[in-house]
């Protein structure tokens, strides 16, 4: 289990280790939970079971052809609860191929990351004169960590489990023992027990390496005590560093180097606090300020990121919601600034491809409003954002 805070480089680590299990030959499966992922199959469970059975097939033939047969026995598998699907498309597979004589044994790890970022399944029946009361988030992160808690605990499963998310309520409580005894036993928290810097550091000097490279300037850039300065402005975020690189790699209207003078400069109005997201918070601050209109950008933001569950919407039909005038490139002149943010696609792919933010932290600092509450008044309640959805919802209506 590892854990720790937003930012701190839970999934940078999982990545890496499952590369590495994958070039060692024992990785089982991966499934990397993602809240602010365009696709529904990485913010819900319903295709985690399925994943990790789908890519648990590709190791050998014998198990392949031991859940497709399971799945022709069982076709309505798809929409039963994970426990169900856990042990017809994993466990009763793998019993199957462990009895086989002369036959190498399994084993290997699965690793999940973002078991905190899991988005509550709902289900609407209009058939039912009373409901069932909706999901909770809490309510499906415990079923997934049960379903994990009763594969590893299975005989016939093989395979080490590796779970990864921010220490919220649901993820302590489950694996406090007192609560639950489990052999889910091994901890690594990065907040206490781990210090970034040595890391955070070695991933500046490589990352400043390749901009010296990328705008051919001298080896004395960046000045000396600058990448001590950002380290310390990270705080052990991993999610600060990686937004700085990224700013500085981005054409922009500003050169590189009036860009990392202005967030040193944002660094050190800040030195006499303890808060480790100040800073976080002091970066984002920063690059929101280079849209032409701040408040508004945070407006298409918000609403990108509330559209994408409900329209599942490409980039060229949100802008063409989203944007006063149809025929303007007000998605370009609000967001322009904001590759280090979000994942714009080029023009020539917003029909067929989604905008994508890079972390959930970036929300977590919008949707406060103690922490941006009084900047720029980019801070805005969720009823806010709702009237301006069906503001641009009712003029494109009656543009038609």
């Amino acid at each position: 289990m590892v854990t720790g805070p937003a930012g701190c480089g839970k999934t940078a680590i999982m990545g890496s280790l499952a590369t590495r299990c994958a070039a060692n030959g024992v990785l089982g499966a991966t499934f990397f939970f993602a809240s602010w992922s365009a696709s529904i199959g990485r913010r819900r469970k319903t295709a985690f079971v399925t994943t990790i059975a789908r890519q648990l097939a590709e190791h050998r033939d014998d198990l392949k052809d031991a859940i497709s047969n399971a799945i022709e026995k069982n076709p309505s598998v798809f929409e039963k609860n994970l426990h169900v699907q856990l042990e017809i498309l994993v466990l009763a597979p793998l019993r199957e191929v462990a009895l086989q004589p002369n036959r190498p044994r399994l084993q290997g790890a699965i690793i999940i990351d973002g078991v905190d970022e899991w988005e509550a399944e709902q289900y609407h029946d209009g058939s039912r004169v009373n409901p069932p009361p909706a999901r909770t988030n809490d309510q499906d992160q415990r079923e997934i960590l049960e379903v994990l808690r009763a594969a590893s605990s299975d005989l016939s499963f093989p395979f080490r489990v590796l779970i990864a998310g921010r220490p919220e309520r649901v993820f302590r409580n489950f694996f406090d023992p007192q609560n639950t005894p489990t052999t889910f036993a091994h901890k690594l928290d990065l907040h206490e027990n781990y210090n970034a810097d040595d890391d955070i550091t070695l991933f500046f000097e490589v990352q400043f390496n390749g901009l010296r490279r990328q705008y051919n300037f001298p080896p004395s850039w960046p000045p000396p005590g600058t990448i001590q300065a950002l380290v310390e402005n990270a705080s052990g975020q991993f999610i600060y560093a990686a937004t700085v690189v990224r700013l500085l790699e981005t054409v922009h209207q500003e050169p590189p180097e009036a860009l990392l003078k202005a967030i040193l400069a944002t660094g050190a109005t800040l030195k006499t606090t303890s808060h480790p997201l100040e800073q976080l918070d002091a970066l984002y601050l920063h690059i929101l300020e280079s849209s032409p209109n701040p408040p508004l950008s945070v407006r298409w933001i918000r609403n990108i990121n509330a559209l994408d569950p409900i329209l599942s919407a490409y980039a060229s039909n949100v802008n063409l919601l989203l944007q006063t005038d149809p025929e303007s490139n007000e998605a370009e002149h609000l967001l322009g600034n904001l590759h280090s943010l979000i994942r714009i696609p080029p023009p020539s792919d917003q029909a067929t491809t989604k905008y994508e933010f890079y972390h959930k932290s970036l929300f977590d600092f919008l949707e406060d409003p103690d922490r941006c509450g009084n900047q720029q008044k980019l801070y805005a309640e969720k009823n806010e954002i709702e009237v301006f959805i069906w503001d641009k919802f009712i003029q494109a209506c009656i543009s038609e």
